[in-house]
C-alpha cells in the first residue's frame, strides 16, 4: 500500500512539475570528507584547486554545511538526496546494526532501505533520465543507469556481484571500451580515476538528466594519514583535476545544466581508540565466548566519533537503568573521552535513528575502537576520523554550485544539509515534499508543456548497447 500510495502521489508531483518549473540538468559530485576550508581557503594553505575554486567566483557556495547525526558517510549520503534526517529516512550508521557480525560487516547497501523517497525517484516520477557511480546506498536504486556501490570480500567475485546488481548490460557495454571497472573495495585515488572515466563515458553517451558521482579517495587518505597531512593534500589536488574533467564534460553534454559539489562530513585528527565495549563486557551487558557475542542487553553500535547504544528490549527498565548509570560513571571518567551523552529523546531531536537508547559523542582527538578484547585506551587504528557532534567545525562539509541561473559568487553561508536535496530537487523542476530543508536558490518558473521534450522516452533511455 505504501508503494502504491507512493506511486500515485508522484504520478500527481510530476505532472505539476512538468508544468510549473524548467527542468535543469543536474550533475551531483560527492567529494567523501571534503572540508569548506579547503577549498574557501585554499591558496591560503598552499593547495592548487582551480576547478573547486572556479565554483568560487561562477557560482554560489556554502560558508560551510552543518551535518546529521551520525557525521558518516552512508547516513549523510542519504540526507544529501532526500533533504530529510536519518530518523527520518532510515539510514541510522554505515554499517547495518548486527551485534552478533552475523552480516559478516555488512554495510547499508540497499536503496529499499531509504524510508522517503530520493532525487533519483522524483526526476523518475518526472520523466527525467538518471544515472549513478558509485553513490552510497544505491544498490536496486530506481536509476536508469546504474553503478551502485558494494563490495563483500575484496575477491574476483565482487565484480561479478557489482555486474549482477549494475543496470542489465551496462558494466560489460562501458568495459569494452574502458577496460574494468574498480573493484567496490578499492577507495583511492586510482580507483576515483577509474570511476571517473565511466562516469564521463555515462555522461557522454547517455546524457542523463541527473547524475550522481561519488568520490572517495580523500576520505580514504585522511583515515590514513589524518587531514591536512601532505598525502591528503596530493589526494585532493588529484580529485580537483577529476572535476574538472567531470565538469568539462557535464558542460558539453548539457550547457544549460548546472553542476553541483557536495562532501558528507569534515574530519578530525585522531590519537586514541577507546574500547567502549570493554565496559558493557564487564557489567555483564555483552556475553562473549571464545572473541564472539553469543548474548547481549545493550550494545554500542560504532560511528566512528560517537556510538549509538541500543537495548535489546527497551521496555525493560532495569537494564535501561544499568546502562543509564554504566554512561554517567564513563563520562565522568576522562580516559573514555567522552563529550556528550545524548538520550533517545535528544539523540531523535537532533535528527539520529530511533534504534540508538542513548548517543554517546567523544571529543575530538578519541575514536571508538573495533576490537572488544583491546585495553580502554590504545592507539588510534586511524589517524584521522568523523562522526563526532555536528555543531563541531571540523565536522562542517562543503556545498558548492555552478551553471546556469545560478548567481556568481554568492555566498550562502552556513546551511543545512537538509537544504540541498530541495535546492536541487527544485533546479531539476520535481518535488521532494518530504524535505525538512529549504530550497536556497530562487529557480525560475515557465509554463512548459511537458519535461519530455527535452528528455527521451525511458524506453529510448535503457538501451545499454549505446555508445
Amino acid at each position: 500500500m505504501r508503494r502504491l500510495l507512493l506511486v500515485l502521489s508522484f504520478g500527481v508531483l510530476a505532472v505539476l512539475s512538468s508544468t510549473s518549473a524548467i527542468a535543469t540538468p543536474v550533475l551531483l559530485i560527492s567529494i567523501d570528507g571534503l572540508r569548506p576550508a579547503d577549498v574557501l581557503q585554499a591558496r591560503q594553505r598552499g593547495l592548487k584547486l582551480p576547478n573547486l575554486e572556479a565554483f568560487l567566483q561562477r557560482g554560489a557556495y556554502a560558508s560551510d554545511v552543518r551535518g546529521v547525526l551520525p557525521t558518516l558517510t552512508y547516513p549523510s549520503h542519504t540526507t544529501l538526496i532526500t533533504g530529510v534526517s536519518p530518523n527520518l529516512h532510515g539510514i541510522g550508521g554505515n554499517l547495518s546494526f548486527d551485534p552478533t557480525n552475523k552480516n559478516q560487516q555488512g554495510w547499508e547497501w540497499y536503496a529499499s532501505d531509504i524510508r522517503v523517497p530520493t532525487l533519483w525517484d522524483a526526476a523518475h516520477a518526472a520523466g527525467l533520465s538518471t544515472a549513478n557511480v558509485h553513490w552510497p546506498v544505491s544498490v536496486g536504486a530506481q536509476v536508469d543507469w546504474n553503478l551502485p556501490q558494494i563490495w563483500r570480500t575484496g575477491t574476483a567475485d565482487d565484480r561479478k556481484l557489482l555486474a549482477a546488481l549494475a543496470t542489465p548490460g551496462l558494466l560489460p557495454s562501458l568495459e569494452q571500451d574502458l577496460g574494468p571497472y574498480a573493484d567496490g573495495i578499492v577507495e583511492d585515488l586510482p580507483g576515483d580515476q577509474n570511476r571517473t572515466r565511466f562516469a564521463i563515458k555515462l555522461l557522454e553517451t547517455r546524457k542523463p538528466y541527473f547524475m550522481t558521482a561519488y568520490l572517495t579517495a580523500l576520505d580514504t587518505q585522511q583515515h590514513a594519514s589524518g587531514p591536512d597531512t601532505p598525502a591528503s593534500r596530493k589526494t585532493l589536488e588529484g580529485i580537483d583535476q577529476l572535476i574538472g574533467e567531470l565538469v568539462a564534460t557535464a558542460q558539453r553534454v548539457h550547457p544549460d545544466g548546472v553542476v553541483a559539489i557536495v562532501s558528507d562530513h569534515g574530519f578530525a585528527p585522531v590519537q586514541h581508540d577507546v574500547n567502549l565495549y570493554l565496559p558493557f563486557i564487564k557489567a555483564g551487558l555483552v556475553t562473549l565466548k571464545d572473541g564472539e557475542v553469543t548474548d547481549w542487553q545493550a550494545m554500542p553500535w560504532n560511528d566512528g566519533g560517537s556510538a549509538a547504544i541500543v537495548l535489546h528490549d527497551p521496555s525493560n527498565t532495569a537494564v535501561k537503568a544499568k546502562v543509564a548509570a554504566l554512561l554517567k560513571q564513563l563520562q565522568d571518567d576522562p580516559q573514555y573521552g567522552i563529550a556528550h551523552v545524548l538520550d533517545h529523546d535528544e539523540a531523535v531531536a537532533h535528527g539520529g535513528t530511533a534504534q540508538a537508547s542513548w548517543f554517546v559523542q567523544f571529543k575530538p582527538g578519541d575514536e571508538m575502537g573495533i576490537k572488544p578484547d583491546a585495553p580502554v585506551l590504545s592507539p588510534g587504528h586511524y589517524r584521522g576520523m568523523h562522526g563526532y557532534d555536528a555543531a563541531l567545525p571540523e565536522m562542517r562539509s562543503t556545498f558548492l554550485i555552478a551553471g546556469k541561473g545560478v548567481p556568481a559568487a554568492r555566498d550562502l553561508g552556513s546551511i543545512d544539509m537538509r537544504d540541498i536535496a530541495p535546492t536541487l530537487a527544485a533546479l531539476l523542476g520535481v518535488q521532494l515534499p518530504q524535505a525538512q530543508g529549504k530550497a536556497l536558490l530562487e529557480v525560475p518558473s515557465a509554463a512548459v508543456a511537458s519535461t519530455q521534450s527535452r528528455n527521451p522516452p525511458v524506453h529510448a533511455r535503457m538501451n545499454v548497447s549505446t555508445k
